[in-house]
């Protein structure tokens, strides 16, 4: 006789299934009232003019990004409710773009940096900005930064200005650059969740939250050796835009507070006092200050100026030949699949890079990375079409962003040519293996897994301890990834075996380090990148074309929806309590990890390759 389900359940089936659709109703009906509002009370000529003497505002919103990520509109919506704030995003690409153009621009008579909406940027983008910038100071057109208070992501822009301004409130916080990780075995047990991990590399930490409840000795000596080479060359930039010595810079905090005292606790002061900003004021006289070099805005609020979004839609394009380079950028995580924007699918990606090879017209590709990697299965995929392009008489140039690391420097291993930025974080070549398993957990509680199987791999779930058997399979079969990983790399870069495993095990690098360990052919920037490509295929220009997974009509309204109310309403991220920074941090490992998909469960992946 069949079981019904008891009534109490039935109930609450129901209750939550009335609430559930009852949530969806009314985010729905605040969603599109929320689209109508704009609708309505949207401007009536949609054009956009520069006007004349104006300054560019390089107004930065969240963080630089190689590519954005695709976040549904009720996302966005939901997101806000919780108080976590617009989930916003700037391509460094775009930021360089306005740069460059407003550089020869007549209307353009200045450049006024405006991070302080920016949340964060890797060293790597904030350098090409910071090229960008100082190429448009031939133009003769002065460049100033203006800032209630900075961090360092902005104030290394804000370094590149010819006069920093500062509310006379504000603090320049230079911290340098940190690894800290949440480490939570002992929560593990005493949740009784059993973790088996198989991994090789002395140096591949990525799980060793799972294993320990500190940092190993072996990985605070990788950590501390790429975190110092892009820390020597944050002070090495800024020092030299500030017109300081390293040591004037780059202080002890013992120093920092005995200027600090100095200044009577005065922390703008302070940052006055050790040559950091030029100016401090209140916002309205900073503002005046800016009216006095290029008038008034037509509001009478500001300064007279455009922001870089306003700007990018109101610039010309000419038309240019077909292009003849492809550019497909592989960022975020590797997953198999066909995945959205801002994560690499194996799937994808290789349709990206399929269609690239079957364009007649595209003679070379630019493979631009940002990943720490993900899936070996997924990566593998994206190995397999670059050597098919290779094939068909299509070289490929990896072109390494912020991160290219574990996955991110497989897929890129084979290319013609590697061109790193000299703080670029890659290398990181090693392999793990991790699965939990429950029963502990469910004993606890008083449940328990039992049955039979013709074979002792077919009873294998979380819900058992796995065979000693197969915990040896998987073992051996990681240590066999890791010999391909090495065997790759020895090919690719004309090294041996033994060459490659002594600067392997896991460990990560700078760019200018792997470049000296002759696992990158160049440091260079994406232009670079560029130029290799259109030489290497014997061409006289190069005309690139983005190769990307393409919106859906509906899709690109709304996010281009979303964007102008953003900016109509003046939404700004609003800072996570110190609480929510640290839950924020444990989900952000949590989810990533629980996103992997790889049928062997075999991982090139970096989790601390993020400064």
């Amino acid at each position: 006789m069949e079981k019904k389900p008891n009534i109490i359940v039935r109930i609450m089936g129901g209750c939550w299934s009335l609430l559930n659709n009852t949530r969806k109703i009314v985010l729905n009906i605040l969603f599109f009232g929320f689209i109508i509002i704009l609708m309505v009370s949207a401007k009536s000529d949609g054009n956009v003019v520069v006007p004349q003497g104006s300054a560019l505002n390089l107004n930065i919103e969240g963080a630089l990004v190689e590519q954005k990520k695709q976040l549904s509109p009720i996302d966005q919506i939901t997101q806000d409710a919780y108080g976590k704030g617009p989930d916003a995003e700037t391509l460094d690409g775009d930021v360089v773009h306005a740069i460059a153009l407003a550089k020869d621009d007549d209307p353009i008579t200045m450049l006024v940096i405006n991070s302080s909406a920016m949340t964060w940027g890797s060293l790597a983008k904030l350098q090409t900005i910071g090229k960008a910038i100082t190429d448009f100071k031939e133009s003769n057109k002065p460049v100033y930064a203006v800032g209630g208070s900075y961090n360092q992501s902005q104030y290394y822009l804000a370094s590149h200005a010819d006069k920093i301004f500062m509310n006379s409130k504000g603090i320049v916080s230079i911290d340098g650059f940190s690894r800290y990780r949440l480490y939570h075995k002992d929560l593990l047990d005493k949740l009784k969740i059993n973790t088996h991990i198989f991994r090789v590399g002395t140096y591949k930490s990525a799980l060793e939250p799972y294993l320990r409840n500190d940092m190993s000795d072996a990985a605070k000596v990788a950590n501390k050796s790429w975190l110092g080479d892009l820390w020597s060359s944050y002070v090495n930039d800024v020092s030299a835009q500030r017109s300081l010595t390293s040591d004037q810079f780059d202080i002890s905090l013992e120093d920092y507070l005995v200027a600090v005292k100095a200044a009577h606790g005065n922390l703008s002061q302070t940052a006055l006092d050790l040559g950091l900003v030029d100016v401090l004021d209140t916002r309205i006289n900073i503002t005046k200050t800016l009216v006095d070099m290029v008038g008034e805005s037509k509001n009478k609020l500001s300064f007279n100026k455009i922001s870089m979004q306003d700007y990018l839609a109101a610039a010309t394009y000419k038309v240019a030949p077909k292009a003849n380079i492809a550019v497909i950028v592989a960022s975020g995580t590797i997953l198999n699949g066909h995945q959205p924007a801002g994560t690499i699918g194996g799937l994808s990606t290789s349709l990206l890079l399929r269609k690239a090879r079957l364009n007649d017209n595209i003679k070379a590709v630019v493979l631009r990375i940002d990943s720490g990697g993900g899936s070996a299965y997924a990566s593998e995929q994206i190995r397999n079409e670059v050597l098919a392009l290779q094939a068909a008489g299509k070289p490929v140039v990896a072109s390494m962003g912020s991160v290219a690391a574990s996955g991110g420097y497989w897929i890129a291993a084979n290319a013609d040519k590697i061109i790193a930025q000299e703080t670029t974080i890659t290398g990181s070549i090693g392999i793990f293996g991790m699965i939990n398993t429950f029963e502990d957990s469910l004993e606890s509680i008083g449940v328990y897994t039992d049955g039979v199987s013709t074979k002792k791999l077919a009873g294998i779930t979380v819900t058992r301890d796995l065979p000693e058997g197969f915990k040896e399979l998987m073992q051996s079969h990681i240590e066999h990834g890791y010999r391909q990983f090495l065997g790759l790399v020895s090919n690719a870069r004309g090294m041996t075996m033994q060459e490659v495993d002594q600067i392997a095990q896991g460990r990560v690098w700078s760019g200018q380090k792997a470049f000296e360990l002759g696992l990158v052919d160049q440091i260079g920037d994406f232009q670079s990148a560029i130029d290799s490509a259109v030489k290497l295929a014997g061409l006289e220009a190069g005309y690139i074309k983005v190769f990307e997974k393409k919106l859906t009509p509906m899709q690109e309204f709304m996010r281009n929806l979303m964007n102008s109310s953003v900016e109509a309403l003046g939404l700004e991220p609003s800072p996570l309590s110190p609480i929510g920074k640290i839950m924020a941090q444990l989900n952000g490992s949590l989810s990533t990890l629980s996103q992997f998909d790889d049928p062997q469960n075999a991982y090139l992946y970096c989790m601390q390759c993020q400064p």
